[in-house]
């Protein structure tokens, strides 16, 4: 097997918003067929994840909102959690199971027994807030993930990279006082959820490590990669981190439903690229990507197995 995991659990499959909701188990299952078909996945390391422990989420998120989860958990049926969010009875698992997946990708990073990982994993969670769902999200995986890795390992510096579309407000606002993660975004403005302003750069003692760079509607390929070249690597550079994370989503691509922009799996590629030489300048390649949004199934599985191949060959 070689230097790149593969995060993944059936159990994924058994959180479901109901028909016609974009969130659905079809994402999973259309990454899957194609790693599959593409002979891929026979490349990656297969991880399998655990249900995350509590003591690990609530570095993120209050113990009271996950103590209402575990209580509002549905038998039957569904639970509303906000507008756009809801429980059926495989969602507190998979839920779990989504942080525990980063969670073992950062164990066998950490362990050496990969050099990356993609954590295929659902429920997303980078809109997730300490205190409640948002925007198709429970748990914060990426947030998890940066203060797991701090607290289990000891590391100092953590930079998390979200190209999701939407703005990783929940992420944010977990790191906006810490300067011991590097947050940078780049994210379709306006859009939902509202946040994500270039003036919103972190507060107090975070001040100036939180990177957020608005993108106008229609913007591609090239616009994003004068980004990443022109703002993250240097802010990067400077930072030197230990880890690197991406929260990555795939609903900029040019075909996704929900958002406006211009991103081709090529584009993806790119700065998959550009993130791994990070990584492998900073911290001997050490690199967790986690999936967030990306609703067209087509594009989403393309970009995926493009995102991999571009870890791969780093």
């Amino acid at each position: 097997m070689g230097t790149t995991g593969l995060v993944y659990d059936p159990r994924y499959l058994a959180h479901d918003m109901g028909a016609g909701h974009p969130e659905s188990p079809n994402r999973l299952r259309a990454i899957m067929q194609r790693l599959e078909q593409s002979g891929l996945s026979a490349e990656l390391t297969p991880i399998t994840p655990r249900k995350a422990e509590d003591e690990w989420i609530t570095l993120v998120h209050r113990p009271e909102y996950v103590e209402r989860l575990n209580r509002e958990a549905p038998a039957s049926g569904r639970v509303s959690l906000d507008a756009d969010t809801s429980m059926s009875p495989g969602s507190l698992t998979a839920a779990y199971l989504a942080a525990g997946g980063v969670l073992a990708g950062v164990d066998a990073i950490m362990t050496g027994q990969v050099q990356q990982v993609f954590c295929a994993v659902r429920p997303p969670g980078h809109h997730a807030e300490a205190g409640r769902a948002m925007g198709f999200c429970l748990f914060n995986n990426v947030a998890i993930a940066a203060r797991y890795a701090q607290k289990r390992y000891g590391l100092q510096r953590v930079l998390i990279v979200d190209w999701d579309v939407h703005h990783g407000n929940g992420t944010q606002h977990s790191f906006e006082a810490d300067p011991t993660v590097c947050f940078f975004s780049t994210h379709q403005y306006p859009h939902y959820p509202g946040t994500g302003r270039a003036t919103e750069s972190g507060v107090g003692p975070g001040e100036g490590s939180t990177i957020n760079v608005p993108m106008e509607a229609g913007e591609g390929d090239d616009d994003y990669r004068a980004v990443f070249q022109k703002v993250l690597i240097p802010a990067a550079d400077a930072f030197k981190p230990e880890l690197v994370i991406i929260s990555a989503g795939f609903d900029a691509h040019r075909d996704d439903p929900l958002a406006s922009m211009g991103l081709t799996e090529e584009g993806y590629a790119e700065l998959s690229s550009i993130v791994a030489g990070i990584a492998q300048r900073h911290c001997r390649g050490r690199l967790l990507s986690s999936l967030e949004g990306g609703y067209n199934l087509t594009a989403l599985a393309a970009s995926v197995e493009r995102h991999i191949r571009a870890l791969v060959a780093s």
